[in-house]
This record gives C-alpha cells, sequence and structure tokens, in this order.
C-alpha cells in the first residue's frame, strides 16, 4: 500500500510574501507572544549584527536574542562547531551520559568561572532554557540546607516558571522575601549613591537579624549582577560584596543569577567578577548555548546532596549546543571580548550622556558593559514614560535598529548588542538612536 504523503499547497502572491506569514502568525500563536508584537519582521538572513527580512530591509540587532549572542548571528565558529557534530555522526541525544563533546564543553567553562568556585565545583544540565536551571538552583538550596525561604530582590527577573516568577519582582505571592535592590535614579530611599548601597544592605542585615522581623532563615538568595528586565540596574560593587558577606556568615547560599550578564556581556566575563564576588551557586544559560538551547547550575561540591534522579530532564544533554557553546567560551576568552565590551560600553555609554544633555526626555543612562539602559522620562515631571519609550523604539525599527525595552513600566531603552560590534557598528547604532529619540518625542501622544 503505497504510504500517504502530506502535500503542502503552493502560496502565491502576498500571502507567501511577510506579510502573509505575520499574518498567520498572529493567527496561529499564542497571545503571550511579545517580541513578535513590537517588531513585525520576518528574518531569513543573519550574520553579526545584521538581521536581514523576507521585505529585503536590513536591521542592526541591538537585542541579540535577550543577549543570547555573544558573537552574534551565525558566527563562523560556531557554525564549524555545529557542522563538526553533524558531520561525525555523533549522537544528537544522549540524555545524561558523558560524551567527548559534552567533556569539551565542562572544561572550557570551568577554565572560565571564578578560580575559587571552579576548584570545588559540580555542574548540573538542566532543561534548555535559563528559567530551568534557576528552578534547579532553588531546588538545590532548599533540599542542601533543609529550608523552604527564599530571598530575592524588587525588580528582579528570574524566568516564567513557577518557581522563577515567585523569586522575580512582579511576584504577586510566595514564599519570597523581598529586598531593596539599590539603584541610583530611582533608589527606594531616595538617596542613591553610595549611601543608598549601604542603607541596603543594611536593611538585609537588620531583616535576617531581627526575631521579629518575620523571616526565618532561608535556603539561599538570589541576585542578578546587573538587572536586565528590571532596568539595566548594576550591583555596585561594595553593596554585592556586603551581600556576600551576610549571607556568608549566616550560612546562607548565594545564587548568583549570570543567565543574561554571563560570557563577557558586563565588561567582565561574570558579572560577579567585578565584585570580587565567589557565588555558592552560579545559574548559567543564553550565551554558554552559542545561540542554541542549554542551561546549567554550576555550584559548590558541599551543596552537591541530591539522590540519583533528584532533578533530571530529557534535553539536558544537547550535543550541538555544547559545541557550539564551547566555541563561543573560547572565542571569547581567546579575543578577550569581555574587556572590549568594557571599553566599547563605557564609550557608548558616555556618547548616550552626552545626547542626554540635550534632550530631557532621558533621565538617566546606565548599564555595564554591553548590557545599556536609557531610562525615558516626562520632561515635566520626571515620571517614567513607556509611551515615549515605546514610540522610540518604533522609531529605532524604522531606521533598521532592533531594541528592546525593559524596566518597571516598560520605560527603558534596551541595548545588548553582540561582544563582536565593531567600532563603525557602534557609531552606526549611536546615529540611528540619536534620530529616532527626538523623533519620537515628536509624535503626538
Amino acid at each position: 500500500m503505497p504510504q500517504a504523503t502530506h502535500q503542502v499547497p503552493p502560496q502565491t502572491g502576498r500571502a507567501a510574501g511577510p506579510d502573509g506569514i505575520l499574518r498567520r502568525q498572529a493567527q496561529r500563536e499564542s497571545a503571550a507572544r511579545t517580541y513578535a508584537r513590537s517588531l513585525p519582521i520576518v528574518p531569513v538572513r543573519a550574520r553579526g549584527l545584521t538581521i536581514e527580512g523576507a521585505d529585503g530591509r536590513r536591521y542592526l540587532d541591538c537585542l541579540s536574542g535577550a543577549g543570547t549572542l555573544a558573537l552574534g548571528h551565525n558566527h563562523p565558529v560556531v557554525l564549524e562547531a555545529v557542522r563538526g557534530v553533524l558531520d561525525s555522526g555523533a549522537p544528537l541525544h544522549v540524555l545524561d551520559l558523558a560524551t567527548p563533546v559534552k567533556d569539551a564543553f565542562t572544561t572550557e567553562l570551568f577554565a572560565n568561572l571564578p578560580p575559587a568556585l571552579a576548584a570545588d565545583a559540580r555542574i548540573q544540565f538542566c532543561g534548555p532554557a535559563g528559567t530551568d536551571a534557576v528552578e534547579a538552583a532553588l531546588k538545590l538550596v532548599r533540599t542542601a540546607t533543609g529550608r523552604s525561604g527564599l530571598l530575592a530582590f524588587t525588580g528582579a527577573y528570574h524566568g516564567m516558571t513557577s518557581g522563577a516568577l515567585e523569586a522575580s519582582g512582579g511576584a504577586a505571592e510566595g514564599r519570597v522575601t523581598r529586598l531593596p535592590y539599590p539603584q541610583d535614579f530611582r533608589c527606594p530611599f531616595g538617596v542613591g549613591g553610595p549611601e543608598g548601597a549601604e542603607l541596603a544592605a543594611r536593611w538585609t542585615e537588620n531583616l535576617l537579624d531581627d526575631p521579629k522581623g518575620g523571616v526565618s532563615l532561608p535556603a539561599g538568595l538570589i541576585v542578578e549582577p546587573v538587572q536586565g528586565e528590571g532596568g539595566v540596574n548594576p550591583a555596585p560593587d561594595a553593596w554585592l560584596r556586603r551581600i556576600r558577606d551576610i549571607t556568608a556568615s549566616r550560612g546562607i547560599p548565594l545564587i548568583a543569577d549570570e543567565v543574561q550578564t554571563g560570557v563577557g556581556r558586563t565588561g567582565a566575563f561574570w558579572g560577579v567578577d567585578h565584585a570580587g564576588v565567589v557565588p555558592d551557586v552560579m545559574v548559567l544559560s543564553k550565551a554558554i548555548g552559542g545561540s542554541l538551547p542549554l542551561a546549567v547550575i554550576v555550584y559548590r561540591s558541599g551543596l552537591d546532596v541530591w539522590a540519583p534522579g533528584a532533578h533530571a530532564g530529557t534535553f539536558r544533554g544537547n550535543q550541538l549546543a555544547m559545541a557550539a557553546g564551547t566555541a563561543t567560551l573560547a572565542f571569547v576568552r581567546e579575543n578577550r571580548l569581555a574587556e572590549r565590551a568594557a571599553v566599547l560600553g563605557d564609550r557608548m555609554t558616555a556618547a548616550l550622556r552626552g545626547l542626554a544633555a540635550s534632550h530631557p526626555c532621558i533621565g538617566d543612562v546606565r548599564g555595564r558593559g554591553l548590557m545599556i539602559g536609557l531610562e525615558l522620562v516626562d520632561p515635566d515631571t520626571g515620571a517614567a514614560a513607556p509611551a515615549l519609550a515605546a514610540a522610540v523604539r518604533q522609531e529605532c525599527l524604522e531606521r533598521g535598529l532592533i531594541v528592546e525595552l525593559g524596566g518597571r513600566h516598560s520605560a527603558v531603552v534596551r541595548l545588548l548588542p553582540p561582544l563582536t560590534l565593531t567600532d563603525e557598528q557602534a557609531a552606526a547604532v549611536l546615529d540611528r538612536l540619536a534620530d529616532a529619540i527626538p523623533a519620537a518625542a515628536r509624535r503626538p501622544r
């Protein structure tokens, strides 16, 4: 009996072009889709910073897969690594079995970890997304300590699964105690600077030591070295060191969420490196997979109390992602791209602060390395201006520049360009953004 075949009917006219693809996406995909709403493009080719749409337009991509693409799109070393696995005949799915590809990835990753952690570390391969690694980290410290509570920070974002959301700033309820995250522009204590950071540390210390504070000793404390979705807020180095001291002296495991800040993004290989802090657990994803799905936690061996099978996942052995990740980690290390991100990030931030001087709608420019944010405000009141930020994003897109928004009110325009950004490309990004801001301010609202 001949086998039935499924034939896709040919599509002609506008329905086969980008408009038809976008229309079908809107009809078929979940209402939960996000980036597709504000970026109605159909990418068909990409290389480095540049994306080409199905309509032939080219865009400078400063979203980089929400920080995933450390080397930009389709970097040659990544493509070579992936082709090498495909051409070798190696299995693509291996659960958690040992393979040469995994061994090479783990070796390269450990070579780039903070040395004090690498010397006594264990690694857990998780499900493919950063939120899966956050879930694993929370489960790990709760298992190891026998405690259930968690400390997290206002403005945090740790993922979309239930435990990760519970620890994020937008959670409505849960077993999580919120702590103030220091920031200068909208300091929760109204003072900013070192004084604001000191007050935030004191608040944490006092809450833990107050017998009537209502907070029992927690299983762990989770922190982002730079809050990304929270509005590109870098943790002050002195404050992060205080948090490390506070947690260490009380036997509280410190979890560093490096999903977005890792692999050179902030101008150091890891966000915690700026402060010289060594956490007990590091949550890693995004760039470590070289553009493919991969997530791990790395933690001190003393926390490794899981029984076999206590945490597992079908897709924790992504061989292509490990190969791409090894190539990415090595390229960032060998070419000192973290240092490059620090220099170029400082230059771009300085240029944007100069732009802010002549545009009062730019309330603040902040960030670290190539993780940069501009908070848009009402010039008369200083209040966050989400409509203006959305207009800037649209004006950028019309000029061939892809950016996204973040912050408490989605009023922060975020730049996450690849670490391979050239001086000329940086200038082009700044020029397009400088044109987009006054154009957005002139829009009727």
